[in-house]
């Protein structure tokens, strides 16, 4: 039997940041520019939070909320679900279904170094369907 993968072998490797700087429309014009649904959230290197593509259109309805000016720093979600390189797909895999993650940061030596969504997963899932179970 062949050994759980890493989760390095399926993640998306250098993902794009931004800072808490950016505004809201800034940052679903690079979402929408590089068809991406989640940024990791930086602040002076480190990380802050994530904000994804949902989040950013349900703050689209929400009084008060100018898209221009307010920035990710109130709207990203804090304390995002990282993990380790070196953590297997199936731990990650099984933490983000019970915990419903949209996206994983994947972390090394408290740099980001990767992000891992439900289509890295997806992909996986169909590389792992080809090359394991094919008859």
């Amino acid at each position: 039997m062949k050994a759980i993968p890493k989760i390095s072998k399926f993640m998306t490797t250098v993902p794009l940041t931004i800072g808490t700087h950016v505004t809201l429309k800034d940052a679903q014009k690079i979402m929408d520019e590089n068809s991406i649904r989640h940024l990791p959230v930086l602040e002076g290197g480190s990380v802050v939070g994530v904000i994804s593509d949902r989040d950013l259109k349900s703050f689209a309805s929400f009084k008060g909320v100018d898209y221009k000016v307010d920035t990710v720093a109130g709207f990203s979600s804090l304390d995002p679900f990282t993990v380790s390189p070196e953590a297997t797909l199936g731990e990650v895999c099984g933490m983000m279904a019970e915990n419903k993650y949209g996206c994983a940061l994947i972390k090394d030596n408290n740099k980001i170094v990767g992000i891992f969504t439900w289509v890295d997963a997806l992909r996986a899932m169909q590389e792992l369907l080809a090359t394991r179970l094919k008859k």
